[in-house]
Order: C-alpha cells, then sequence, then structure tokens
C-alpha cells in the first residue's frame, strides 16, 4: 500500500484545490485543510485508527506532522498521519505527569513562557511524557493598555511573536498554535483580527506543520463572521466557555457552522454565571457539584459532536486564585485532587480512579447554606458543619479557613492578588463540626472546609457570609 506520506508530502502545507484554504469563503467555510482527493480519504480510513502512543511519541525526534481533515462528512485531527481526539487540560504549572497518568494526552498554555518555565523547557518535559501541546503566543490586550492602531506596537510585537515561532516550531511536542487569547473581551476594534491573520499568514509561511486558531470567550455568530472575515488565514476557531457550554450545540447550529472547531477552556460554572448574596458575593459550587457539571457538561456539548469537535481543554488542571482560591483549580494550592479530576479520568478513560476524592453532601453555617445570605454578629460564636464521605472508606481529616471576600476583581482571568486569610478562633471542633468566633470587622468574609483523605484527594465548599454592624441582622434568600 502506498503510504500516506507519499500522499500528503511530509511538511507540506497543501491548499484544498476547490476551495482554497482559511476561514475565508461565502456559504460553507473554506476551512484550512490539506487535501480532500477521494484517494487519500480512502487510505486514511484504512489506516491504523489507533491512538498515538507515547513510546511512537518519544521516537519522533523531528517536528509532528499535524493536519485537519475532512473525513466522511466531519473534520479530524491528523498527527504524523494517525487520527488524534484532544484529550486535554489547560496548564500553566500544573503537573503534566499526573495529566499523563489520568488518561489526558495533551495540554494548551497561554504564552510560551510562564514566569518560570520556558517553551523548551515546557515541550521538552511534554515530549517526555508523552504529551501534546497546543503552544499559546500571547498577544498584546487593549485592556491592559496596547494599542493595535499603533502600527509600530503592532510590528514589533509580530516580530516577537516570529521569534517565538522559529524558536519552538521544530519540537516534536507541538500540535497547534493558539494565536492570542480572549481578545475578544478588549472591546471591537477590528485590527485585533488583522494582526491575529498577518501572525497566522507568518506562521504557515516558516512552519508548514502546524495549524492556527485563535481562542474566543463564548460563541456569538456576530463575533464568528467578523474573525471569518478579517482572519481567514486561520485553520480553525477555538472557543472558551463554562456554564453556557451546554448551549454551544444550539449556537453553533443556529449560526449554520460547517466547520471543525475545539474547545479551548470550559469547566466550573463561571463566577459571573452563579447566583449571588444580596451583597454581591458570587455564591461557588462544592468540589462534588463541580465534578457533577464537568461529566454533564462534556457529555452534552462536547461529546456530542464527534463530527466536527477536535477536542477541547478543560480549565485548570492545576490551581489559581479568581474570585476564591478553590473555583477554577481541579487541585488544590497544596496538591491534592478533587473530584473533577476523577470525574475527567473517567472522561478520557472510561474508568475511575482506583482512589477517588471524598464528596460533599451539604455545608451549613448557622443552620443556613451558602444561597441563605448568611449574616453574623461581630466576635460571637457560630456552628459550622460539613457533611462528606469517602468511596474507598478512608479516614476523613478537616480544615477550616476563614477569608476575607476579594476585592482585587480583574476580567479575563488577569491575575488576582489572593484574599487575607483570618485565623479561625475555633471553640468547640469536631469531624466536620465547628464552633467558630465571628470576626470581629464587619464586611464580607466566606468560611471554606477542605476535607482530606490522606491519600492526595481533598473536597472543598465555602460559604460566604456577612459580619453586620452590632445593630443589623438579615435574612433574605440570596439572588438567582
Amino acid at each position: 500500500m502506498q503510504p500516506i506520506k507519499s500522499i500528503f508530502g511530509a511538511g507540506q502545507r497543501q491548499r484544498n484545490p476547490v476551495r482554497g484554504s482559511g476561514l475565508a469563503g461565502s456559504g460553507k467555510p473554506n476551512w484550512r485543510r490539506p487535501v480532500t482527493l477521494v484517494c487519500a480519504l480512502a487510505i486514511l480510513s484504512m489506516s491504523d485508527p489507533t491512538p498515538i502512543r507515547a513510546v511512537e511519541m518519544l521516537a519522533n525526534s523531528g517536528p509532528a506532522k499535524v493536519r485537519v481533515l475532512e473525513t466522511n462528512g466531519g473534520y479530524q485531527l491528523y498527527v504524523d498521519y494517525q487520527p488524534f481526539y484532544i484529550k486535554g487540560a489547560g496548564i500553566e504549572f500544573g503537573s503534566q505527569e499526573k495529566l499523563k497518568e489520568h488518561g489526558g494526552n495533551s495540554f494548551r498554555t497561554w504564552s510560551t513562557w510562564n514566569g518560570r518555565d520556558s517553551g523548551q523547557e515546557i515541550l521538552e518535559r511534554a515530549h517526555r511524557n508523552g504529551l501534546y501541546v497546543t503552544m499559546g503566543l500571547d498577544l498584546g490586550h487593549e485592556r491592559h493598555g496596547f494599542d493595535y492602531n499603533d502600527t509600530n506596537a503592532v510590528a514589533r510585537q509580530f516580530a516577537s511573536v516570529k521569534a517565538q515561532v522559529m524558536q519552538y516550531k521544530d519540537s516534536p511536542a507541538l500540535i497547534i498554535w493558539a494565536i492570542g487569547n480572549e481578545l475578544n473581551m478588549d472591546g471591537r476594534n477590528p485590527k485585533v483580527w488583522d494582526a491575529v491573520n498577518d501572525i497566522s499568514r507568518m506562521i504557515h509561511q516558516i512552519d508548514p506543520n502546524h495549524p492556527t486558531t485563535t481562542p474566543l470567550a463564548g460563541f456569538k455568530k456576530d463575533l464568528v463572521q467578523e474573525v471569518k472575515s478579517r482572519a481567514p488565514d486561520l485553520d480553525f476557531l477555538s472557543f472558551q466557555m463554562y456554564g453556557d457550554i451546554v448551549n454551544l450545540p444550539r449556537y453553533l447550529r443556529e449560526s449554520g457552522w460547517t466547520g471543525p472547531y475545539m474547545v479551548t477552556e470550559w469547566g466550573a460554572t463561571g463566577h459571573w454565571e452563579v447566583g449571588r448574596t444580596e451583597w454581591g458575593a458570587p455564591i461557588e459550587d462544592d468540589s462534588t457539584t463541580k465534578a457533577d457539571f464537568y461529566k454533564k457538561r462534556f457529555e452534552t456539548a462536547i461529546r456530542t459532536d464527534p463530527k466536527d469537535c477536535l477536542g477541547s481543554y478543560v480549565f485548570l488542571w492545576g490551581n489559581k486564585q479568581e474570585r476564591t482560591p478553590t473555583w477554577y483549580g481541579m487541585f488544590l494550592d497544596s496538591g491534592e485532587e478533587t473530584a473533577s479530576v476523577d470525574t475527567m479520568q473517567y472522561i478520557w478513560t472510561g474508568s475511575w480512579p482506583a482512589v477517588r476524592s471524598p464528596e460533599i453532601e451539604g455545608a451549613w453555617l448557622n443552620g443556613q447554606t451558602a444561597r441563605q445570605n448568611v449574616h453574623l454578629k461581630p466576635g460571637e460564636a457560630y456552628p459550622a458543619r460539613v457533611e462528606a464521605s469517602d468511596h474507598n472508606h478512608n479516614a476523613l481529616t478537616y480544615k477550616w479557613e476563614v477569608m476575607e471576600e476579594c476585592t482585587d476583581l480583574k476580567a479575563g482571568g488577569d491575575i488576582e492578588s489572593k484574599p487575607r486569610s483570618l485565623p479561625v478562633l475555633v471553640r468547640t471542633a469536631e469531624d466536620g463540626k465547628i464552633v467558630f468566633k465571628a470576626p470581629s470587622q464587619p464586611g464580607a468574609y466566606r468560611l471554606f472546609a477542605y476535607i482530606f483523605d490522606g491519600k492526595g484527594h481533598a473536597a472543598h465548599v465555602n460559604i460566604p457570609f456577612y459580619v453586620d454592624p452590632p445593630s443589623v441582622n438579615s435574612g433574605v434568600t440570596a439572588t438567582q
């Protein structure tokens, strides 16, 4: 049988002879793909569909040859001539090794330098772990002061990105370039997409092996049309959605979508999508509820489209402060895995971990839940309790923490400072129960409970509460 390599031409970027390339065009999008010749598809359909194994990846010392092909009325990502479906996570400082252990095959970054590890270190480590990387190319945001009307600034950025591409394009772990991140959150300057298109064209000129995309915050039909129009050189688009991801199939259908795409961020319900207390504190789901949502959202919005969806990256394989220290991270800052990690292993492999994280069954502060606008009086003692269980019947231990409500509120995942933690003045304590003294200063706080199984797994829940001035008390139900 003629090798697929000789048909496609290793390392050669080929344009569709009928539709051209990229996102441009009218009617059905002219998505960039190497070739859709019937003979090529026939050979691909007969090729071994077995996913790429780590040992095969490690044997490759040159750049991965990556293509998006139209097959059987849909689209498929191919890496080194083998079909590849992305089972991935977003990683900043999280463990690549644990990602591989739990069944992931890829991760994404937001830049080629995370402040600690260089792109070279990230890619080399990924290669050793048998993981592929969608590498982020960080672009300036106008909300941070970058001006896409400034041609000199845009030219300097272009030159910087080109240098990064030249430096990392031959890594065997690299599969996709993600140009910028959620650039639509900065406003409506259309020149942003002109810059993205120029970068994509440059990449395709110097790197024929890797497709390009840009991750968008949410899905809006007019935005998608604008990006397709002004950045037609992109190979496909990527979407980042949280609670609203359950509507992605409908948005795609209503927009007349007919091309490939990725989901480059999804996970816990966004802090902008939840109910709030009467003083404006967003109400965070506990770790068990989050894990349930991960499973339901994947099954509803991602697994349901094997035709056009190239895969996804769950957010976040690690830990970060964003409204709270636990909102988006799938690990505690002390390193323990939560139930969302268990769920992702099940999604990726079809089997649960042998040891699973504890489950939260409920939490109360002064007999009230997080949705009941908990008001306390300064300096007085109040009971709190959390009910939890463990799949493996491990003995559970508990830790409590009081934190001030976050006031360093940023947008688009920008870095927030962690709120101040206060000593928990415990009067009495037993498993899952405490009586503690409320802070003496009026204001907004949260009570966090962490449950550990002693085997590297944990659960967490928090309840926002407000310490009133002495003369004020209220019990109105939280807004939805």
